[in-house]
């Protein structure tokens, strides 16, 4: 599983590292960026699936399954 943030979407509101601190950090503007290259680590699926939900833009994509 990997996460996505579309950064022309995102406005800034932080909820993604508040809820899934070990998954998103903020940039020096204090938008969502998406840490460790947006893999998932084995048991943060549930976090990068809140964070994803919580998100007022939707701006917050989780992919499954293997890249192409």
């Amino acid at each position: 599983m990997k996460v996505q943030i579309d950064s022309e979407r995102c406005h800034g509101h932080g909820r993604c590292y508040d809820l899934a601190p070990g998954l998103f950090g903020e940039d020096d503007e204090g938008y969502g960026r998406v840490l460790g290259g947006g893999a998932v680590p084995d048991g943060q699926e549930p976090g990068a699936r809140l964070a994803a939900s919580n998100c007022p833009e939707r701006a917050i994509e989780v992919v499954n399954g293997a890249a192409r």
